[in-house]
């Protein structure tokens, strides 16, 4: 019989085969709470209702709630630390986490804290047609609301034209994930100076450029940690994410050692406790500049299996230890492999999707490539330009995580398997 009921928002069976793999996976039972598709896979949300939802489930639950985690974006990473606060259970404030989720905020607490790795900011309203008068940035420079999905609805802005065609799109879905915002945002006490910026306010952001690197980690009863840092590969256009890998190897280690010790003063100003989280920063390497890109309030669910190749355990080991009052614990370099990699598969145009691959496909793949895990982010029938959450540059089609002996060995068989996994369309206009 489990010694403790871990419920988890949002649960995957990817997930839930990672849960089952920590050390003291016999002595738990793990129970999901509310739908991935009703968190993560819509494009509107109603947070009220998820979160009259959730406490319904905890309490219809036979048996104790013993920990609540969370692996996704909000509205996930916002309705744990509340529920876990009326439960009495560990987890941060509510207010630290939207002082992270908030980009507008975050950026206000960082120059309060860590200002000399802060980009050039200004928060400004989609729907005021002078907007761009009040943005004191040169091009190009980055837009984004304070509150989305992934990189859904930022642009990198070059021109007035540019920043006007982004003003279209913006103000039509900017309220999809901001009037949720909003709600969440009516539960704690805001800052006067953030009154006025709400969930549908907008951020433009100097543009920065260099190599990025996140540490993760987690802050448990006052005591910081940090268990790793990834490298974050960007494509070929620049724009977005192509890999992860583990352990990181693209900055020095005396660099890597300054990022973490950033994210240590930020999250002690804002009080972050009892949580775990994960850092991004930019390495201008030309100019030995450090810049913070964001904070996320949660371990990265894509770096799972990453720690459990190299490490020996899955990152799910600290969050289930804090989330049940405990000292968090995670072996080092015991895994298999020296390295690994999420790995993603892109499509560069809309289109349709005629075929994904297929279970046989995925064992195939699999027998090939020990250790391999694909995951497919598209179904048949889908457009891909209707996809909730995706870039506002490329598409992603799925995402597959590997070991290698290498960071080299690792780039090589990411394209060659990208090359291989067979995804068929039919033309964007059929």
């Amino acid at each position: 019989m489990a010694e403790a009921n871990v419920h988890v928002l949002g649960m995957t069976e990817v997930q839930r085969h990672e849960l089952e793999t920590v050390s003291d996976a016999e002595n738990l039972a793990f129970y999901n709470v509310l739908d991935y598709e009703s968190v993560a896979e819509t494009t509107e949300v109603d947070f009220g209702g998820l979160l009259t939802a959730a406490r319904q489930e905890l309490d219809a639950f036979d048996g104790s709630v013993d920990a609540i985690i969370a692996h996704w974006d909000f509205p996930v990473s916002v309705i744990t630390p509340i529920l876990a606060a009326e439960r009495g259970l560990p987890a941060p404030s509510l207010e630290s986490v939207l002082k992270c989720e908030h980009k507008y905020w975050s950026r206000l607490e960082q120059r309060a804290s860590i200002p000399e790795c802060v980009p050039g900011f200004a928060a400004f309203d989609p729907f005021d047609d002078n907007a761009l008068a009040t943005i004191d940035l040169d091009f190009p420079f980055w837009v984004k609301p304070v509150k989305a999905h992934s990189s859904n609805l930022g642009f990198k802005i070059e021109d007035e034209a540019g920043f006007n065609e982004a003003l279209v799109e913006i103000r039509e879905h900017i309220g999809e994930i901001g009037d949720a915002f909003d709600v969440a945002l009516s539960m704690v006490d805001m800052p006067p100076e953030l009154k006025q910026w709400g969930g549908s306010t907008c951020l433009a952001e100097q543009f920065v450029q260099g190599t990025q690197a996140a540490p993760e980690g987690t802050v448990f009863r006052g005591r910081f940690h940090v268990h790793g840092v990834l490298d974050m590969h960007k494509d070929a256009y620049g724009t977005s994410f192509d890999r992860l890998d583990y352990p990181a190897s693209s900055v020095p280690e005396h660099v890597q050692q300054r990022m973490i010790d950033l994210t240590e003063r930020y999250m002690d100003h804002i009080g972050f406790d009892n949580g775990c989280f994960n850092a991004e920063f930019m390495w201008d390497e030309d100019q030995d500049q450090l810049w913070i890109i964001e904070v996320n309030t949660r371990i990265s669910q894509s770096h799972s299996d990453l720690f459990a190749k190299v490490d020996g355990a899955s990152n799910h080991e600290v969050a289930i230890d804090i989330a049940l009052g405990r000292e968090p614990r995670m072996p080092n370099r015991e895994g298999e492999f020296a390295v690994a990699g999420q790995c993603m598969v892109f499509h560069d145009e809309d289109a349709v999707v005629t075929r994904v691959p297929t279970e046989e496909d995925k064992e195939a793949l699999a027998q090939r490539y020990p250790g391999m895990v694909l995951t497919v982010q598209v179904h048949e029938g889908d457009r891909l330009s209707e996809l909730p959450g995706q870039d506002s540059y490329r598409f992603v089609l799925a995402k597959f995580y590997l070991g290698a002996d290498s960071h080299e060995e690792l780039g090589r068989l990411h394209a060659q398997i990208a090359r291989e996994i067979p995804f068929e369309f039919a033309d964007e206009n059929s």
